[in-house]
């Protein structure tokens, strides 16, 4: 998808999206603006402020769901389609505060939640081992949606996010309507933990060895919005972003579990962690699941900084109907931030299939 078809999509979308716009309190002028020219702070009582519009992504509601309280976004008429977008590392839900809204003006139910260590979400025990292995994660999903009593969404996400609609889309493909995923199917195989890459490779996953030292989790704690914006820099190259844009992201990550978790996260990838033994049998499970049948769309940015697999080495992971989209324009890693309407018309796309 060119830049060009970028740009008409954008304005076809508004324009058909402007009547409904009403419905979740955005105005089709706020829905043109630019994610540079506002800011947002999130709150767990009211809806998140904004001067661009984005008033409509809020407010911020908890729930508890198998052993979180989770902080969430749930924007659109109840009884819309629902669908599920997942963020990644280092970033929150503010990556989808301008998808969201268009999706929920289309008639699509939209929660967007902080994965565990994220923004407002709690664990309700301490005696809960701090555990980011990839089932871990897609339990929390699970359980979010029996606790807002939802049975089937679509599924969709980028980085960690795209990973969580995978690993929920292999193991439960009865709650999964369609699946869009950036960067493809992300599903990690344990039993390659101790299988080197090529000297090349291994050097784009320089912080996965950093955290599997003492020094890079004290690091990490001790710089971490710096460490944050860092990486955003190098995964979305030529993604200007503003200040009030990572900021609203970056206190997401001040949460009392939030390092030990992604220290976790990258150390399990590498053999350097043990898993938590209450989601061994959801491992042995998706260890067997090469593919998904369910409608499917993918997406891959020209300027992804982040590591990430070549478009043909996943696509015979979909076994449904297909389809793989390459946008152009300077498109970094996190895509539903940088290209927010080519995100949505993926959604809004794949539901109709």
């Amino acid at each position: 998808m060119t830049t060009d078809t970028h740009r008409r999509d954008f304005l076809s979308l508004a324009a058909a999206s402007g009547a409904g716009l009403a419905l979740s309190g955005l105005s089709a002028q706020a829905f043109a603006a630019s994610p540079a020219t506002s800011s947002a702070t999130s709150s767990a009582a009211s809806p998140l402020p904004s001067s661009a519009g984005r008033s409509a992504f809020g407010p911020l509601r908890q729930i508890d769901a198998g052993p979180l309280n989770i902080g969430y976004i749930d924007i659109g008429p109840r009884d819309g389609t629902p669908v599920l977008l997942f963020h990644g590392w280092p970033y929150d839900i503010h990556g989808y505060e301008d998808v969201a809204p268009i999706l929920a003006a289309r008639g699509f139910r939209v929660i967007v939640p902080h994965l565990r260590g994220y923004g407002t979400t709690r664990f309700l025990s301490a005696a809960t081992p701090r555990s980011a292995q990839q089932t871990a994660l897609a339990a929390d999903g699970l359980a979010l949606m029996d606790a807002l009593g939802i049975r089937k969404a679509i599924f969709a996400g980028c980085d960690w996010g795209a990973r969580n609609a995978c690993v929920m889309a292999a193991l439960w493909p009865e709650r999964c309507q369609a699946l869009v995923s950036v960067s493809g199917f992300l599903v990690l195989d344990p039993s390659s933990a101790l299988k080197p890459l090529s000297p090349a490779d291994e050097f784009s996953w320089w912080y996965q060895y950093y955290f599997a030292t003492e020094r890079g989790r004290i690091g990490y704690e001790k710089n971490l919005k710096a460490f944050a914006k860092f990486i955003w820099r190098q995964a979305s190259p030529k993604w200007n972003f503003d200040d009030a844009t990572f900021d609203r992201c970056a206190e997401s990550l001040v949460n009392p579990d939030h390092v030990a978790l992604v220290v976790h996260n990258y150390r399990l990838r590498i053999g350097a962690a043990e898993p938590d033994p209450q989601y061994a049998a959801l491992e042995a499970r998706l260890a067997k699941v090469q593919t998904v049948g369910m409608p499917t769309i993918t997406l891959e940015g020209d300027a992804n900084g982040a590591p990430h697999p070549p478009a043909a080495a996943y696509k015979s992971r979909f076994t449904g109907k297909y389809e793989h989209r390459e946008l152009t324009g300077g498109i970094g890693h996190n895509l539903p931030q940088e290209a927010p309407v080519d995100f949505a018309k993926a959604v809004i796309d794949v539901a109709q299939w």
